[in-house]
């Protein structure tokens, strides 16, 4: 065997595993075990829209006239 062949097939068993390892890869990512905590995630969202609006109810008369004052100062 010369040393093309041996270069030839060192390449071609590299590239059979390579292929063998990518091809392996994609199974392994649909076995994710961790799917997420859906109602986990809704209560999260409906506490920060509460959040949101205690905030809004809050902060709504101080931002009316801040928005009010500056409002004045531009046209004034």
């Amino acid at each position: 065997m010369t040393h093309i062949q041996t270069a030839c097939l060192a390449i071609s068993a590299r590239t059979t595993a390579m292929l063998h390892v990518l091809g392996a890869l994609p199974a392994q990512l649909r076995e994710d075990r961790e799917r997420g905590d859906v109602p986990g995630w809704v209560m999260i969202t409906l506490m920060t829209a509460g959040l949101v609006a205690a905030l809004a109810l809050v902060a709504k008369p101080a931002l009316t006239g801040l928005f009010e004052k500056a409002m004045a100062t531009i046209g004034g």
